[in-house]
């Protein structure tokens, strides 16, 4: 055996004992929107809004912040698909209702410059999905007619479908 095939072979047996010793990974469980939750989110939002005469946008993002479904009836204004995914990343990444948020904002100098932030909106209609109190993701609701509008249409969707969050 070669002195260069024995060094090669104490540095593998080395870098096995090394590992054999390592702590072992942790493998984190976490809930998280399906696309089959979001979807019966969205329906049962717009369910609530068109109960009320409203339509709207309605936009579910997971955990991660990223849109899992949106839902848009007709003849409601464009903008209002944008601001419902902002709404809904903006209740995630502050783990708050948009509209909580944006009363924060008036009342509090330092947190009214959250509306600096291209990625959040500050109006009411985002609210955070909680399940065992672990927010999973969040939908946001827009154009049905004003900021309490919005967040009610979501609030009665989360009471159908996730009733033991709020």
């Amino acid at each position: 055996m070669s002195i260069r095939t024995a060094r090669l072979s104490l540095l593998g047996l080395a870098l096995c004992a090394a590992n054999a010793f390592a702590a072992p990974a942790q493998i984190e469980q976490r809930s998280d929107v399906s696309l089959a939750l979001a979807n019966q989110l969205l329906d049962a939002t717009l369910a609530a809004c068109h109960a009320d005469g409203r339509s709207a946008v309605a936009a579910v993002v997971d955990r991660g912040g990223n849109l899992v479904a949106v839902q848009r009836d007709d003849n409601v204004g464009p903008h209002n698909t944008l601001a419902a995914q902002r709404k809904a990343y903006t209740a995630l990444s502050t783990k708050t209702a948009t509209r909580l948020l944006a009363e924060r904002a008036r009342s509090n100098p330092e947190a009214e410059n959250l509306n600096t932030l291209d990625e959040l909106l500050l109006l009411g209609g985002g609210v955070p999905l909680q399940v065992g109190g672990e927010v999973i993701g969040a939908i946001g609701v827009a154009g049905a007619g004003g900021a309490a509008i919005d967040e009610g249409c979501a609030l009665k969707a989360i009471s159908q479908l996730l009733p033991q969050t709020h």
